[in-house]
Order: C-alpha cells, then sequence, then structure tokens
C-alpha cells in the first residue's frame, strides 16, 4: 500500500489577499491529519505572486503545534540561501516542539528569479556548488555530531539537543539531487509536478543503484510529489481543473500570477496552439473521480517502486481542496485500526 502525504505550497489565489493562504495552510494540515495522511511539507518561495509560502520553517512551527501525529516538515528548504548552522538550528528547536514528527526537506534550487536569490543570500550565485558539503554539515549539526575532522566550525553545536531529531530529506526535479540523496544515504522524494514526471525514471535509478547506506536508512526510500486532484465526477473535477490549467499555460510563459477561478479561467481567450497543450495537458494529468485518480497514482507507484506519493493540490475553492484530499484519503489510506 502507498503511503500518503501532502505538499502545501500556500498558492495564492484571485480575490483573496496572499495572507489568508497562510491560515489556509494551518487549517488544511489540521484537515490532513484526521484523514491520516503521513507527512505535511510546506514549500519554500520567494518574490512571488502565485505562492506565499516565503518561511517554511515558520509555518511548520505552527503546524506542528496545532497538531498531534502527522509528521510536518518542509518540501523544501532552500539551502543555498542559508548558513548550514541555522537551518540546522531551526530544526532542531521544531524537533523540540513536536518531537520526532519533522522532517527536514532539502532543495538546492532557488525558488525564485536571480535577483531575489541574490538579495536572500549575495553568494547565490556560487552557493549552489556548495550544497553536498553543506548538505553533509547540516547532518552532522541536526544529530549533534562533530563535523569532519578539520573543519573550522567542528566544535559549534546546533541547539537544542534532544532524544530525536528530524529526518532530513533530499527533493529534487533532476538525477542530481537523486546523486547527493544516494551519496548521504538520505531518502529522496521527485518533484514530477514540475516537469510532469521528466526524468522521473533516470533519477530514481540513478538513486537506487548510487544508495550507500547510512545509520538512519540502510536502503533506498523513495517518493514521489505529484499534482493531482479529485472530486465527485467527472465533470466537477474539468470544472475545477481549469484553474490548474490556466496556471500552467502561464508558468509555461515565465508569468507566475494568482490562481483564477474556474470562471476567471473560462473566459480566457485561447490560441490553437494554447487549445493543444491543455489537450496534451489534461492527458497525462492526474485529476477526476477518486477511483481513476487512485488507479493512476498507484501506477505511477509502482512504475518508479515508490513507497509514498505527496499530493499537491491548487485549487481556487478551499472546500473543494480539502474534499479532493477526502476523497483520495477515502479511496488510498486503509482505515485506522480501532482503538481497543
Amino acid at each position: 500500500m502507498v503511503r500518503l502525504s501532502v505538499l502545501d505550497q500556500s498558492t495564492i489565489v484571485s480575490g483573496r489577499s496572499p495572507d489568508a493562504s497562510i491560515r489556509e495552510s494551518i487549517a488544511l494540515a489540521a484537515h490532513c491529519e484526521t484523514l491520516g495522511y503521513d507527512r505535511y511539507w510546506c514549500a519554500e518561495h520567494h518574490n512571488s505572486d502565485s505562492q506565499a509560502g516565503t518561511a517554511p520553517e515558520i509555518l511548520i512551527a505552527a503546524i506542528a503545534a496545532t497538531t498531534r501525529r502527522i509528521r510536518v516538515g518542509s518540501a523544501g528548504v532552500m539551502l543555498p540561501h542559508y548558513a548550514a548552522l541555522k537551518v540546522a538550528e531551526q530544526f532542531r528547536v521544531l524537533d523540540a516542539i513536536a518531537p520526532g514528527r519533522i522532517d527536514l526537506g532539502l532543495g538546492r534550487a532557488p525558488g525564485s528569479d536571480g535577483r531575489t536569490a541574490y538579495a536572500l543570500n549575495p553568494r547565490a550565485e556560487t552557493a549552489s556548488d556548495q550544497f553536498p558539503a553543506d548538505v553533509r554539515d547540516l547532518l552532522a549539526w541536526v544529530a549533534g555530531e562533530k563535523l569532519v575532522e578539520g573543519h573550522p566550525f567542528r566544535d559549534i553545536r546546533a541547539q537544542p539537543s534532544g532524544p530525536t531529531k528530524p529526518q532530513v530529506w533530499i527533493l529534487g526535479s533532476s538525477d542530481y539531487g537523486a546523486q547527493v540523496a544516494a551519496y548521504f544515504g538520505l531518502p529522496f522524494c521527485f518533484a514530477h509536478f514540475i516537469g510532469d514526471g521528466q526524468g522521473a525514471a533516470q533519477a530514481m535509478a540513478m538513486y537506487r543503484e548510487g544508495f550507500r547506506p547510512s545509520m538512519d536508512l540502510p536502503a533506498p526510500h523513495a517518493a514521489i510529489c505529484v499534482w493531482a486532484m479529485a472530486a465527485p465526477t467527472q465533470e466537477e473535477a474539468a470544472y475545477h481543473f481549469r484553474s490548474r490549467e490556466m496556471w500552467r499555460l502561464n508558468r509555461d510563459r515565465g508569468i507566475f500570477t494568482a490562481l483564477l477561478s474556474p470562471e476567471e479561467a473560462a473566459e480566457r481567450t485561447l490560441s490553437d496552439s494554447d487549445q493543444a497543450r491543455l489537450e496534451r495537458l489534461r492527458a497525462g494529468a492526474f485529476y477526476g473521480t477518486p477511483d481513476v485518480v487512485a488507479g493512476k497514482l498507484n501506477a505511477l507507484a509502482a512504475a518508479h517502486g515508490v513507497e509514498e506519493i505527496a499530493i499537491l493540490t491548487t485549487l481556487h475553492d478551499p472546500e473543494a481542496r480539502r474534499r479532493s484530499y477526502e476523497l483520495l484519503a477515502r479511496a488510498m489510506i486503509p482505515p485506522a485500526d480501532p482503538t481497543p
């Protein structure tokens, strides 16, 4: 049975203030916990009119403090923006808030444009080259261990220490992240939703072939993150999918805007080439009735041999979004054992 988790980008939607998206994320996390999802991951984007989640570590703290069971984490922290020590300290604090429930997903991409990346870190142009070394140092600090022999920061510790620690993941949409995860013996999640799965098979193969067992993970553990949405009928699913269609057309042109309502999306005039692109998008998309979407997700998991799927659902209507996660949970998550 495939385990289900959630990726939340705190999507900005037309007609509502961006700050409302953060509160919707907190409410959705509590809802998904009741539905049996394993993890709730918060994304990081900057200077965007599409996503409001600029500080996942703060959102994680709010969600962790208002939930009891579900794992909460980042997908991910864009490490080149920050000092590894500060990230380790932040997530050690998060682990103290919710011991044993914190995931630290790391990415190398900027999650923004080049100018914004420079504003976050003036070393942005070269920081990504240091990603493997920063991951090495962060792993030591998160685990409460000394850094490698001869390191100038070898004796610095990341507080607060405790009996548990965050679980570190590597996230990516190419084989680079897969190789880093394999080298350090970490779990790996492939961002299928970014490029509609292009490169997924190669990345997964490289991850498994190059995996080096670690103290925390003796064997490879792979997940895949997919945009998916379920509705009671195919017609209703197609109606809500209009928002995603228009957003994707804009994104592919380098335009990042608030998510339109289905009605607003339907009013846009499209060229013949746009219509053809939408037909290709619809053919490969994961939307429809629960059984249809569950079947596609299970087939995808089997094709890539993954143990987990993280579901990203961006809809204009928050109730339709909540219902989508509920329908997929009913279709794919086994009922919990009754309390004795």
